[in-house]
């Protein structure tokens, strides 16, 4: 059911979609599972290790249940899928990002590209859109990056 989209604007947070059977809304949660099933999907699919990795993560940084964030993460799928506009729109809800939150999700980001044990490049290119697209400056991916390694990297 592809519902075209007529309309968008921000409220506080929050994005307001307007589309041809009314209007949906978008909070950060969301951004965050969308901007993470992007990444997973630069392989051209996602991995079962991905799907996983993504559920800890959601649940982690949102204190929410497994069962809430494996619904958020197949809201954000079906919602890609059915407006793919989405996407470029979901770009204005970035904006409400502090560097905090832009960190973050560049964390989660790496841990989702690295959760099926391959090096993929073209996760690793749409890691880098998604950080282009959410404005994260260098700065802000180089800590990423360092708090990644100092996560996953063995201890002396």
């Amino acid at each position: 059911m592809n519902d075209e989209i007529t309309g968008s604007r921000l409220e506080g947070n929050r994005l307001i979609i307007e589309t041809t059977s009314g209007e949906q809304v978008y909070d950060s949660k969301f951004l965050v599972a969308a901007l993470l099933v992007f990444v997973a999907r630069g392989s051209g699919r996602i991995e079962p290790e991905e799907s996983a990795k993504m559920i800890e993560l959601i649940e982690k940084h949102f204190h929410m249940q497994g069962a809430e964030s494996l619904e958020l993460l197949t809201f954000a799928i079906s919602e890609l899928a059915d407006k793919p506009t989405l996407g470029n729109i979901l770009q204005d809800l970035a904006l409400t990002l502090s560097d905090g939150d832009k960190e973050d999700i560049a964390l989660m980001g790496l841990k989702v590209a690295a959760a099926d044990g391959r090096r993929d490049i073209a996760e690793l290119e749409q890691f880098s859109v998604v950080m282009q697209t959410i404005g994260a400056s260098p700065e802000i991916v180089h800590r990423a990056f360092d708090r990644y390694f100092a996560e996953t990297m063995p201890r002396k």
